[in-house]
């Protein structure tokens, strides 16, 4: 069957190979007498793994206890918000994701075995919640949820039956599984991971990527071409990542960055390594800047375990985070510097959340030209 695939596939997968690389360097001491995040009140000792910044003036917060975390105003006040489902067993959950349109609408999701991964949301500040979807696979366990830039609703799970699950949300409010028609088989092993919900992300195309860790690491991505007979088609692609692998080990952030400063920028930059050794540093990031095609390990990594990784379009940079502290790169994910040791787990920037009600925010001023690294 003759196949000709479109001539731009979606920015998460534009090749198939990995990058050589070399031993990693060892990476620098945080720096020392700056204040790179600027603590905030969180009002809850609740480990938090959920942030969502909608502007930087609002943005949302979830973790354990079902607790639900709002401000409007940066972070100078954080709101607890209704739990979902309290008058069952809602303090019992753990909100890993949340995704919010504004300061009235969000929605947060739980994971958990089987009907503990859940969906909820909210039209009226969090004052109030509606269940919008329950883990309908007894073995299933819901790892991330993402929000187009359509506001439509996507949420991957670890595999049942021997195969990754996906789940979209079609206009009306139906679900619906593995929306391009072709399931994702999982090698024995091989999960997605919970830690800061951006293991699933949009490419920017129309098209989505994930990665993975457990037996095995990689990237798996949807493309989109024409087949000469039967039209448009979708299919899933995937390519090892050089990152960490192990029982507790892999990738568990991904990230892109496709325009900056009005031009083309291609880059992609994934974090991870052993989350039960936070100290090493070999296999923790590697990045692509042919738009997916190559991947290499950084040459100076973080300098520990990584859990989540975004672009700042304000300092040109990356940033990414885990539990021994946070790095920073100026040169698409090559190399990094670290910035502090504390203990984080998702990042939205300019907003970090960790263990304990930790909460937060960049001081940009610390990391500019004239006075960063």
């Amino acid at each position: 069957m003759q196949v000709m695939r479109l001539a731009l596939f979606l920015v998460c997968a534009m090749g198939v190979g990995v990058g050589q690389s070399v031993a990693p360097a060892q990476p620098q001491p945080p720096m020392q007498g700056r204040q790179v995040w600027e603590m905030q009140d969180s009002g809850t000792n609740a480990g938090l793994r959920g942030i969502d910044s909608v502007d930087g003036t609002v943005a949302w917060a979830s973790g354990t206890g079902g607790t639900v975390l709002r401000t409007t105003d940066g972070g100078a006040h954080w709101q607890r918000c209704a739990t979902p489902d309290a008058g069952k067993d809602g303090a019992t959950l753990d909100f890993r994701g949340v995704q919010a349109w504004d300061a009235e609408t969000a929605f947060v999701m739980s994971s958990g075995k089987s009907r503990l991964s859940r969906l909820y949301k909210t039209i009226d500040g969090c004052m109030s919640w509606t269940t919008q979807f329950t883990n309908p696979d007894e073995d299933g366990f819901w790892d991330a949820l993402m929000m187009d830039i359509d506001y439509e609703l996507f949420i991957l799970g670890d595999p049942v039956g021997g195969r990754f699950v996906l789940f979209s949300q079609a206009p009306g409010g139906k679900w619906s599984r593995n929306w391009n028609g072709h399931d994702i088989v999982a090698q024995r092993g091989e999960v997605a991971f919970a830690a800061s919900n951006s293991v699933l992300i949009e490419g920017g195309q129309g098209g989505f990527c994930f990665v993975t860790g457990g037996s095995k690491t990689e990237i798996i991505h949807e493309i989109h071409g024409i087949d000469l007979d039967k039209g448009m088609f979708s299919d899933w692609v995937r390519m090892p990542l050089p990152l960490a692998v192990g029982d507790s080990a892999g990738a568990f952030s991904i990230s892109s960055i496709q325009f900056s400063g009005g031009s083309l920028h291609n880059s992609f930059v994934v974090v991870g390594g052993d989350y039960k050794r936070p100290g090493d540093s070999i296999g923790t990031a590697a990045f692509s800047s042919d738009w997916g095609e190559t991947w290499t390990a950084s040459t100076i990594p973080p300098h520990g375990f990584r859990s989540a990784v975004q672009w700042s379009e304000a300092l040109k940079a990356w940033i990414t985070v885990g539990t021994n502290g946070s790095d920073i790169s100026r040169d698409d994910g090559k190399t990094w510097q670290p910035l502090d040791d504390g203990n984080w787990n998702a990042l939205s920037l300019p907003f970090v959340v960790g263990p304990n009600g930790r909460i937060a925010r960049l001081n940009a001023q610390s990391l500019s030209p004239a006075g960063g690294p």
